[in-house]
């Protein structure tokens, strides 16, 4: 196992992976959830050439989310190390992400059961529906990859037109174009779906929106150079900066939204921005501080003043691996969607 995934593996087992670490080692009491699940999958499956444990680890992420499902499409989201889960199926957050974890592995991965295993879970959630923007955002960021493998896929384009509908117009002014009142969590996901949905239903309106927002999200967390993101109690317009118990996961979310804006622009400007969210790991951040492990490809889990929170968990292991991969990417080329 290459170092890179070396704290993914630790905290991976044949069944699922551990959501929690105390430094490197899995908090095993803590369980296992689809949130965190589905962020694996989309890591592993866009890998260009993975090791063979790399597919395994695909392969177990996969049957992880299927057995999450419901016949509807709903989704458990918290599971016990011993296979009970722990709560009622639902169309939350966790269900989108999972839908957005299915297309991404039936486009990207390599192998060709986890293709079209994940092809049939993505058609099983796509029955479901949310009423929760980052809910339905995170979905039609998986119907968008499902719409641009096979442009007659009209569930996915159904799925695009109901999340145009949830997702929330801009307008709190011209100093707060933000859609809502406050800046809460994975926030790059609401433009970034608002760009995605744009280009493949041909909305040109509705893709200027999001990267106008996307623009201003990029310019309201970026001070002197560096990235300064919203910390986990979110931030208003006359709250104090730079707040801290910043997590991996909003510059995670901003390298996503990034990516996607550089495919449907060539603008360097997203380059640039991706760039940016690398260096935030590395030490280009408001305490000046490594947020990630070299030798073990982890990702610390919080921000503070002068230091940092040295657990190793999945979700901060996962938006540093994605990070990096996807800085790697905005050397290659890219294609106008």
């Amino acid at each position: 196992m290459s170092a890179t995934f070396a704290q993914l593996a630790r905290l991976t087992t044949a069944t699922g992976l551990y959501e929690h670490a105390l430094l490197t080692e899995p908090r095993i009491e803590h369980g296992m959830c689809v949130d965190d699940v589905a962020r694996a999958l989309v890591v592993t499956a866009r890998q260009g050439d993975p090791s063979p444990q790399v597919v395994t680890m695909s392969a177990t992420y996969l049957r992880f989310l299927l057995d999450a499902q419901g016949d509807d499409g709903r989704m458990h989201n918290r599971r016990t190390p011993a296979g009970v889960w722990l709560d009622e199926v639902s169309a939350h957050d966790h269900w989108g992400r999972a839908l957005w974890a299915f297309g991404v592995a039936a486009t990207h991965s390599p192998d060709a059961w986890v293709q079209q295993a994940a092809a049939r879970g993505a058609a099983r959630a796509m029955l479901a529906r949310s009423t929760y923007p980052r809910s339905m955002a995170y979905a039609a960021l998986g119907a968008a990859q499902l719409a641009e493998r096979d442009p007659g896929d009209k569930v996915a384009r159904r799925v695009l037109y109901d999340a145009r509908q949830v997702l929330p117009a801009a307008g709190y002014g011209a100093d707060w174009p933000w859609p809502e009142e406050r800046l809460s969590y994975a926030n790059a996901v609401l433009p970034e779906a608002m760009i995605e949905i744009g280009v493949a239903l041909h909305d040109d309106a509705l893709r200027r929106d999001g990267l106008m927002l996307l623009a201003w999200l990029d310019d309201e967390q970026t001070v002197d150079g560096h990235l300064s993101v919203v910390p986990a109690g979110g931030r208003g317009r006359e709250d104090r900066r730079p707040g801290f118990d910043q997590q991996p996961i909003e510059v995670a979310a901003l390298a996503e939204a990034a990516r996607t804006a550089l495919r449907a622009t060539r603008d360097s400007r997203w380059a640039d921005l991706l760039t940016r969210c690398e260096e935030w790991f590395v030490g280009n951040n408001d305490a000046g501080l490594p947020m990630r492990d070299a030798d073990t490809g982890g990702g610390f889990d919080g921000l503070e003043d002068g230091s940092v929170n040295e657990n190793q968990g999945a979700e901060s292991t996962l938006a540093w691996l994605a990070t990096r991969e996807l800085a790697r990417l905005a050397a290659a080329p890219v294609v106008v969607a």
